[in-house]
């Protein structure tokens, strides 16, 4: 199963909107991912991630509640092998 997860943008790269990347800091795995579908995301904010690529913003509050959630079901270290 696929999950779209939240994640806090730990640094950018790219001018281009359509080729702009981050790297997202998912729990202490970081990962890059595109920020094309994003383009307000900045260093700092929390967005969802799926497949690799940032699809909204989402509230630091909520995603600490998913983060919360995952742990709780020993998902997280799913992350690791596959991630979003």
């Amino acid at each position: 199963m696929c999950l779209a997860i939240p994640g806090k943008v730990e640094t950018l790269t790219g001018d281009d909107p359509i080729t702009r990347m981050g790297k997202v800091n998912f729990g202490g795995v970081i990962k890059e991912a595109s920020l094309a579908y994003v383009p307000e995301a900045q260093v700092g904010d929390y967005v969802i991630v799926h497949a690799g690529f940032a699809l909204s913003k989402v509230d630091e509050d909520e995603a600490h509640k998913v983060f919360e959630y995952l742990r709780q079901m020993e998902e997280l270290d799913g992350l690791k092998e596959g991630g979003p």
